[in-house]
């Protein structure tokens, strides 16, 4: 609601028959050089003005950006709603549930606590890709997922029906960012505002960090965490400085053989040696109308993966076409077009709009490219990769194989084996052998499956081919792509190789429909390509198991192996235990390593099989004629899909329907519940703030390199017995069988504390050669090897608070709460890095953990800390006088477990609170203490 007007920008737009009340920006000086997504901002600024919060002074401020000024005016930016994934989105209701209890504890009425902002979550993260290959997959996983999650899909219906303005949309619909694309999103969101229908741009963020796959459509929006999420859904705007924007023009068409994952994996590697860390990228130019609104929202979701904080793409035509394709209605298309075109937002490709700073790419200039083997940036030429691959794996040749696995492996149920017929075991090979492989690499294998199937398993064996992730499934142009190459390499007798777990999960049920249209269903299942799940699988880390046999192999003979996914993720121990290295590629490209069996192969020489005549097929033999994917789009595709497949999106099919639901303002906890439980954020909290205080005598919890993302901090994957979360499931009853992953169950505290930075590839470097969540135990005389949760107890029970201290780029990856509500609750009060990622540093701040910089071109190598001192920091009281301050104090002492001579080091560090608003967060103790003091109040 706004309460003031000082610009008098409030007008009506008509569009066919309905009013529209409008805040219109060229009532501002410098309106009209802004970029699109300044625009967007300034409309925000316009139409939230309440002369406290956001003044008139940030309005002018926004008017007069000055380009290439260093960001520092803080503008509040409040979203038009908020999305969830469950993952991240269990905690925010589990989070909103507890404060209502916490209220009522205040005195104050628990309904209060009600989603101010549209929220809207999609159950996705949670099927897993146990069966494959196989007609029946998609059922039994489903069925299996119900088995597992049952617990928190109770709640989380309860939630559907306690809160308002909160909606789910039920497991086995689609991926939360394509559904975001197909169906939530508006692009120009119209609702009553005291009675008057109020038109503004369509914004959002999101508890995932891909978010930014909606920036495509010209939607601003991007990943928070699930604590910044959650103020959202309460009201609070989120707070941020003024951004620079990155200016990217687009010339030329993408030529024939070269995929919208091609140009996207071309603009992140442009992007991430650019540096964008913190601004927005925004498109524009003549190749902009040549660039599909798939291939714009693929582009969109990579943002994370350079790092900037949305990428965006204005309105124009494209964007039309892809909403009346898609079901919104004629009248909606009219207000998105009517509007855009009021505000200045239609993209006009003559006009040079001013930006910060300038980058090119001449799309016809792309060529067929792939990313890993552990970074989504690390991009290499497929023409290459054969001999990128022969270095990675040399550079994997002293990884052991003998660590302590934390996140382990299920008991997963029997897989059925995958459907190939037996081949010449001779012409079967996982690759022909590394001759020049180092002598410390294992040798190649022989395995034989249950089916009687023989080959040599090598390293470099491609695992697992999945057709995964919104990034690529979204997009008709790659998904037809590989259905066609389907059909070509079955017309050619090709079939994947038996030792490659194929997996298809479609972003969405249009994926299938569409499929069907086309008669590529059946050639995608003669591959072993099945419908698993609708849902993110093996993207992040529901890979499932690998072929018994093949996991045995790898296991007992330390093969590094390999995956291959259509994804945006490919961290070290993301995608399986098994996988040491892991490729994204487009959709075709899946399947054609599936062919292929290995990434030691080189498409353009090797030979992907023989035709049932005995000729060599090569992959350019089977690509798929640009011209003919076009015309299957245009033949395959319609409106009627769409309508059909979201007309009833929210109300889930008979298992969702018949889940016992509990009613009532306040959820009832169960007291036996593993999965859902009372989070102590709010345990004796009060109305008055505790003043903040300075860190005396910590020690260091852990002591990590570069590029720790928050995969490395926040608990991901399967939980292993013999690990904290393992001995607590235990304790409490949970048969092995039943652990599931930490994902599932992010709404207990008790499990997520327990796994945070428990990574079985984390190397905290107080520690020689050891890799998982192990740390030094400084309160026991002789510092031995602790579990990282096993020593926080043993810290907090002495009263002893805790750092952390990094390198590079820490935090970077999705935006997982729990990296930051776990690091809080293991004690540690700061951390000190020498930089961070956006979404990261923020979270910290929300969680009460102050993050902190070693002095620029300093590290704590550079430094000499050894994470034996004591460590004490002053300053942080500063905070109180409601200033900030730039540095506070570091004095790191030597300990009794120090090496002999060792002195005290003392610097600066500083200090990452970047805006009042996370100062005032801060001073209560947490986001979430600030809101909930606001709202008693």
């Amino acid at each position: 609601m706004s309460a003031v007007n000082s610009f008098g920008a409030k007008d009506t737009l008509r569009v066919g028959e309905t009013d529209y009340e409008v805040f219109r920006i060229d009532t501002v000086d410098g309106y009209e050089k802004l970029p699109f997504s300044l625009k967007v901002l300034l409309e925000n600024l316009l139409r939230t003005e309440d002369g406290a919060n956001i003044t008139d002074a940030h309005i002018r401020a926004l008017g007069s950006w000055v380009p290439t000024a260093e960001p520092d005016t803080e503008i509040q930016f409040t979203p038009a709603r908020v999305v969830m994934q469950d993952f991240t989105g269990v905690p925010c209701i589990v989070d909103l549930a507890t404060m209502r209890e916490a209220v009522e504890a205040l005195g104050g009425d628990p309904k209060k606590i009600n989603p101010l902002a549209p929220a809207e979550m999609v159950i996705d993260h949670s099927v897993i890709a146990d069966l494959f290959g196989t007609e029946n997959a998609l059922e039994r996983n489903v069925e299996i997922e119900y088995e597992r999650n049952g617990e928190r899909y109770q709640f989380l219906r309860w939630g559907q029906t306690a809160f308002d303005d909160f909606k789910v949309v039920p497991p086995g619909t689609g991926i939360v960012h394509q559904v975001n694309i197909e169906h939530l999103a508006k692009v120009i969101y119209d609702r009553p505002v005291n009675g008057v229908l109020r038109a503004y741009p369509d914004t959002c963020v999101g508890t995932d960090s891909h978010t930014t796959m909606v920036n495509g459509l010209g939607v601003l929006g991007w990943g928070v965490g699930g604590i910044e999420a959650e103020a959202a859904m309460l009201g609070q705007p989120v707070s941020m400085l003024i951004p620079k924007v990155v200016g990217f023009k687009l010339s030329g068409v993408i030529p024939t053989g070269v995929t919208a994952t091609d140009v996207v994996l071309t603009i992140t590697d442009m992007l991430r040696k650019h540096g964008v860390v913190g601004k927005f990228v925004e498109f524009y130019g003549a190749g902009v109308a040549s660039v599909p609104l798939a291939n714009r929202a693929t582009i969109g979701n990579m943002s994370p993966e350079f790092g900037s904080t949305a990428a965006m793409f204005p309105i124009d035509d494209v964007t039309l076409d892809y909403l009346r394709l898609t079901g919104r209605s004629e009248q909606q298309v009219a207000l998105v077009e009517a509007y855009a075109k009021l505000q200045t937002l239609w993209h006009d490709a003559d006009k040079e709009p001013v930006f910060s700073e300038y980058l090119e790419l001449d799309l016809s200039t792309v060529v067929p490219s792939i990313a890993g083997p552990k970074r989504p940036q690390d991009r290499i030429i497929l023409a290459e990769a054969k001999s990128h691959f022969e270095s990675d794996l040399t550079d994997y040749a002293e990884v052991s194989h003998d660590l302590v696995d934390l996140e382990g492996s299920e008991s997963f149920p029997a897989s059925d084996p995958p459907g190939n017929t037996p081949e010449d075991e001779h012409s079967t090979h996982a690759h022909h052998h590394l001759s020049h492989a180092p002598n410390n690499i294992s040798k190649p294998t022989d395995v034989e499956l249950a089916d009687g199937q023989k080959f040599t398993l090598d390293h470099g064996a491609v695992t697992i081919a999945a057709i995964t992730s919104c990034t690529n499934t979204s997009n008709p142009s790659v998904m037809l792509a590989a259905g066609l190459l389907a059909r070509n390499a079955v017309r050619k007798g090709l079939k994947a190789k038996p030792w490659v777990k194929t997996t298809l999960a479609p972003g969405s049920k249009v994926v299938t429909d569409y499929y069907e249209k086309a008669g590529l269903t059946q050639d995608l299942e003669d591959l072993g390509f099945y419908t698993v799940g609708y849902g993110c699988t093996t993207c992040i880390g529901n890979s499932g198991p690998l072929i018994e046999e093949v996991s045995a192999a790898i296991n007992e003979n330390d093969l590094a192996v390999t995956a291959v996914l259509s994804g945006n993720r490919n961290f070290e121990g993301r995608i399986n235990p098994d996988v040491k290295m892991n490729y994204l590629a487009s959709p075709p490209l899946v399947i054609a390593y599936s062919l292929a069996g290995s990434m030691n192969f080189d498409f353009e020489v090797d030979a992907l099989g023989q035709d049932g005549d005995g000729n060599d097929v090569f992959l350019k033999d089977i690509w798929p004629d640009a011209a003919e994917v076009q015309s299957t789009i245009d033949t395959s595709i319609n409106k009627e899909m769409f309508t059909h497949q979201y007309a009833s999106v929210f109300e889930g099919d008979d298992r969702w329907r018949n889940l016992p639901t509990p009613t009532g303002a306040t959820f009832e906890w169960d007291a036996e519940s593993t999965y859902v439980r009372k989070p102590p954020y709010f345990d004796g909290m009060t109305m008055e703030t505790t003043p903040v205080t300075d860190i005396v005598g910590a020690r260091v919890l852990a002591k990590l390199g570069d590029s720790v993302t928050t995969d490395h901090i926040s608990p991901a994957g399967n939980i292993k017995a013999d690990s904290p979360a393992g001995r607590y499931l235990d304790e409490h009853g949970v048969e092995r069988k039943d652990y599931n992953s930490y994902g599932s169950r992010r709404g207990n505290h008790e499990v997520m504390i327990r796994g945070t930075f428990a990574n079985i590839r984390l190397k905290n470097q107080l520690l020689d050669g050891v890799e998982g969540g192990y740390t030094r135990d400084f309160t026991q005389a002789d510092a031995p090897q602790s579990f990282i949760y096993d020593a926080s107890q043993n810290y907090q029970a002495a009263g002893t608070p805790l750092v952390i201290v990094g390198g590079k780029e820490y935090g970077s990856g999705s935006s997982r709460d729990w990296a930051a509500k776990g690091t809080s609750l293991l004690g540690v009060k700061a951390v000190i890095t020498e930089s961070f990622e956006r979404i990261h540093r923020s979270n910290l701040i929300g969680m009460g953990v102050v993050p902190l910089q070693f002095p620029a071109g300093e590290s704590w190598a550079s430094l000499g800390l050894d994470g034996t001192e004591v460590v004490s920091i002053s300053g942080i009281e500063e905070l109180n006088a409601g200033t900030t301050p730039k540095t506070v104090h570091v004095t790191a002492a030597p300990s009794e477990h120090s090496p002999a001579g060792k002195e005290t080091i003392e610097f600066d560090a500083v200090v990452r609170i970047d805006t009042p608003g996370e100062a005032d967060y801060y001073r209560n103790g947490g986001i979430l203490q600030y809101v909930l003091r606001s709202l008693v109040a």
